[in-house]
């Protein structure tokens, strides 16, 4: 019982790391260093956060970063359209 929760203890951790990597980048390149507001279930594509161009550039960060390749059917909100969504895709993917 003991190694299951530190077991969980250490995915929570992790998937809470690779928020964050996403969260810094969002900021860094898209909201000009501010926060804004901007939670988890935040839809980057509703609130103008990231135009197609920047959806190009998410995914050239996501393949870089986490080592994956994004198909092309990939490439829908349901798996880029928010931090939350991404780090589930992620989760998808056994990144995380």
């Amino acid at each position: 019982m003991v190694f299951h929760d530190r077991k969980s203890q250490s995915l929570i951790n992790e998937e809470k790391m690779v928020k964050t990597k996403i969260r810094n980048y969002v900021i860094d390149n898209f909201l000009f260093g501010s926060e804004n507001g901007l939670e988890d279930q935040t839809s980057f594509l509703d609130e103008g956060i990231i135009d197609s161009t920047g959806v190009l550039e998410l995914v050239s960060f996501l393949e870089d970063k986490f080592s994956i390749h994004i198909l092309d059917h990939e490439l829908i909100p349901e798996n880029l359209d928010s931090i939350e969504n991404i780090s589930n895709y992620l989760k998808r993917k056994c990144v995380v």
